[in-house]
């Protein structure tokens, strides 16, 4: 959450690698956090993998990844993936 505050998504991404690797289990706030960090630092890419990566884990999204994600994309210019994602979240009765 500090590095999203700060926009250092490359930290928050680093302490997110390094969780996984002590078999730390992550979960929708530790992504969220990430995810938001790299919203933040404006790396579009690097937010919408780490989506993907919660979905392959069955990690449960909520309003903040959704909403996250979706300004991610937003800034990025990448309306397609946002309306993709705002239908997601229709889907998911989120």
């Amino acid at each position: 959450s500090a590095c999203a505050k700060d926009s250092n998504w490359v930290k928050a991404f680093a302490l997110l690698l390094e969780m996984e690797s002590a078999h730390v289990e992550l979960n929708t706030i530790t992504y969220n956090s990430a995810v938001s960090a790299c919203k933040a630092g404006g790396q579009r890419a690097q937010a919408f993998a780490l989506l993907v990566k919660m979905m392959s884990a069955s990690v449960e999204l909520d309003t903040i990844t959704y909403n996250a994600a979706v300004s991610a994309c937003e800034k990025g210019g990448q309306w397609a993936k946002a309306l993709g994602l705002l239908a997601d979240m229709a889907l998911d009765r989120v």
